[in-house]
């Protein structure tokens, strides 16, 4: 299943997200010539807890689905909200997972997802942060993060029962965060949740800025005993030079104030240092070795010279998941087309459509 994540649009209401889905969603189906698309569905929490509490309202929600050719099968529940704010930074983090409107959230979700999910879905997933940004956190906040996920993973076995359609949640690491890379979320998940329930939500391009290597991190995961829930399909910039005057200008460019761009950079020991936000990066990391910034970047078109996109680990991390079985959802999250540089921008609608016409070659080699 490919579909593309919604949470590039800013809309938190009912009536607003139909009318994006009309103004987007629908235009890039039929660019792609399909009779149905798929969407990731970004519910802010105040949609999510009204359409829990209301059946009829679930019920209209899908038919207006239906309607317009569009199917559900996965949710982003990572932002609670006032994710298009004019800055987001470390408010996306926020509520943690020892908040209990977090644990509501998510428990909402699961409720609209099970009333969503189109009768030939396997499965359905929704994707989370990665507990907290990074401080503080204790190993009290541990316990009470494992007591929420136990709650979660009591209703998700609930919820199969009466919807005989799995519902699983996908944690997803991010830099700067608890768990900050795929080898953390590893260690801190194996043992402590039900793998039936609760894996991984694999951002490529989380992974690339963290220098780790795509089919070994997927072979880890395997081995732990967890799975990977669902891929989001995204790029990061990579610049080999970060030095150099021309790479320089370059970043600068990207360097926007509304989401964090953490940057890391591999030394030639193997080190990796950080930067919480690319402008810090620029003024404190020694260059001396090449980076990689968290800053979604279109999978089908290339960063002008001397920046790079990571593509290759988004194939790296498909193709090792493809050899051991069929593949878990693929959601395009591509949220930063609104500040991208002006030379990179697209008409939204014919953007979302050459990604997914680019990952849909990916996803089916």
């Amino acid at each position: 299943m490919l579909s593309y994540c919604t949470n590039v649009h800013p809309a938190e209401d009912l009536d607003g997200i139909l009318a994006q889905l009309d103004t987007y969603a629908v235009p890039v189906r039929e660019r792609l010539g399909q009779d149905r698309l798929d969407v990731g569905l970004w519910l802010a929490a105040g949609v999510a807890s009204g359409l829990a509490a209301d059946p009829a309202a679930r019920r209209r929600l899908a038919a207006e689905l239906s309607a317009r050719g569009l199917a559900v099968q996965t949710l982003n529940a990572f932002p609670y909200g006032g994710f298009h704010a004019d800055v987001v930074k470390h408010s996306v983090y926020l509520p943690t997972w020892t908040d209990p409107r977090r644990l509501r959230y998510t428990l909402d979700c699961v409720t609209v997802l099970a009333d969503l999910l189109p009768g030939d879905a396997a499965y359905g997933s929704i994707s989370t942060l990665p507990l907290a940004w990074r401080e503080p956190w204790t190993s009290s906040h541990d316990v009470r993060a494992g007591i929420a996920f136990e709650e979660v993973t009591r209703v998700l076995r609930s919820a199969l029962a009466r919807h005989e359609q799995p519902i699983r949640l996908a944690i997803e690491p991010e830099p700067g965060c608890v768990l900050d890379t795929v080898s953390d979320a590893v260690a801190w998940l194996a043992g402590r949740v039900d793998p039936e329930y609760i894996g991984l939500c694999l951002d490529t391009c989380h992974l690339a800025v963290s220098f780790a290597d795509p089919a070994k991190t997927v072979a880890d995961i395997r081995a732990a005993g967890l799975s990977v829930v669902k891929v989001q399909a995204s790029a990061a910039l990579h610049v080999e030079h970060p030095g150099a005057p021309e790479a320089v200008a370059a970043l600068r460019a990207f360097a926007e104030p509304r989401y964090l761009h953490q940057v890391r950079e591999l030394l030639p020991t193997g080190e990796v240092l950080a930067a919480d936000d690319l402008p810090a990066a620029l003024e404190t990391l020694p260059a001396r070795g090449p980076w990689r910034v968290h800053f979604h970047v279109p999978l089908h078109a290339t960063p002008a010279a001397p920046l790079e996109s990571t593509t290759g680990v988004l194939t790296g991390a498909l193709g090792a998941l493809a050899a051991q079985g069929p593949l878990p959802h693929v959601e395009v999250e591509t949220y930063t087309w609104t500040v991208l540089p002006e030379s990179g921008r697209q008409e939204l609608a014919a953007g979302i459509a050459d990604e997914l016409r680019w990952a849909r070659m990916e996803v089916h080699a």
